[in-house]
């Protein structure tokens, strides 16, 4: 056997191991058919003139914040859960008290220009630890889109959204923090977890 031939087949052998290890890492990787990066939920109004909270959400029958906002709009929030990963899910209730649709306000995404280029959304929440003395802002991720519900305009008169805000998690011993978002009033709310 010549060395070229040796070599060859060596060739040969490292590429097919590459091949076979790439393809278990899509597989592995992937999301299968028809993964196109979209979310699988999307934000829907319901018109039931009363909020249900999903159990799944991790939300309560009774609100530990109610917030009110401009033009009938209010703010129900239901939890405010820590999780292992370093943050803070704080989950709620926005809805139309009005007599009339109500276009959202644009100052709900706050005023940073990363989070206005992505929409309607409530990136302007913070939680503000004040033993600690720090605000937290609701996180982004790496193409600085907010980590909260986002994709709406308008509610209509009666209907509410369900909607979630993820912050960084204050430390430990923290388990009040008053949660604030433009054009309402503010609430101190307790983390659990």
């Amino acid at each position: 056997m010549s060395i070229r031939f040796t070599a060859q087949v060596g060739r040969g052998v490292v590429a097919m191991a590459v091949a076979v290890g790439l393809a278990a890492g899509v597989a592995g990787c992937g999301g299968g058919a028809g993964d196109d990066r979209k979310p699988h939920g999307s934000p829907s109004t319901t018109n039931t003139g009363h909020s249900e909270p999903s159990a799944q959400e991790g939300q309560s029958d009774e609100p530990m914040a109610e917030l009110r906002g401009s033009d009938g709009l209010g703010l129900q929030i239901t939890s405010a859960q820590r999780d292992s990963g370093g943050f803070v899910t704080v989950n709620g209730t926005l809805k139309n008290d009005g007599a009339k649709s109500l276009l959202v306000p644009s100052a709900l995404s706050g005023n940073e220009t990363e989070i206005i280029r992505n929409g309607t959304s409530l990136g302007g929440a913070t939680l503000v630890d004040s033993q600690g003395k720090k605000r937290y802002y609701v996180l982004r991720d790496t193409e600085g889109r907010p980590l909260t519900t986002t994709g709406f305009s308008t509610i209509r008169a009666g209907d509410s959204l369900a909607v979630f805000m993820q912050f960084p998690a204050p430390p430990a011993n923290t388990s009040e923090v008053e949660f604030q978002l433009p054009t309402f009033a503010s609430a101190s709310i307790k983390i659990s977890g």
